[in-house]
């Protein structure tokens, strides 16, 4: 879908559509991405409100009417909906993690199969899979340790593999 400039209500051109991509970027997305890889394994129903805020940043941005499909903006913008980009952090943290380069709390709290000295036969082992760990509660299936096993394990094994995190990042979106 092309989108036309944004205009004011006199015709001439508004503040460009790039800078106003900046100032939300700047003031709105940056807020909802600030610890949003905490929302893991929340329900969409709790998503939603955040993911209106981010449709309203797209459709300011491209000049789009509210009843307009708003998916095609998101797209010409490079905005990953709201549970995409939650999975997508926890992703990147887990690669980190694997990789050596995150802290030492969150590298200690994932554990690759292919380190388990019993199980180093397994298929998982060869494909940079993670142990699974037990909870008891609900609530412990959200903690990073149990919530970047399900993200983890659905990307493909060539992208696990990437020699850079800047390698990891563009195959992974």
């Amino acid at each position: 879908m092309f989108l036309p400039p944004a205009t004011s209500t006199s015709g001439s051109p508004a503040i460009g559509r790039q800078v106003a991509a900046q100032l939300v970027s700047a003031f709105i997305i940056s807020r909802l991405a600030y610890g949003n890889d905490t929302l893991s394994g929340l329900p969409q129903s709790t998503l939603a409100p955040l993911q209106r805020v981010l449709n309203a940043a797209a459709r300011l941005v491209c000049n789009i009417r509210p009843r307009e499909h708003v998916t095609s903006a998101l797209i010409y913008l490079h905005w990953l909906p709201v549970a995409a980009c939650i999975e997508f952090k926890i992703c990147v943290l887990a690669y980190q993690s694997l990789d050596s380069t995150a802290p030492a709390y969150n590298s200690d709290m994932l554990q690759p199969v292919s380190s388990l000295q019993r199980q180093t036969n397994l298929r998982s082992a060869t494909n940079s899979e993670l142990f699974v760990p037990r909870t008891r509660l609900r609530v412990g299936e959200r903690a990073f340790s149990s919530a970047a096993i399900r993200p983890w394990h659905a990307l493909p094994t060539d992208i696990k593999r990437a020699s850079t995190l800047l390698t990891f990042k563009k195959r992974s979106k």
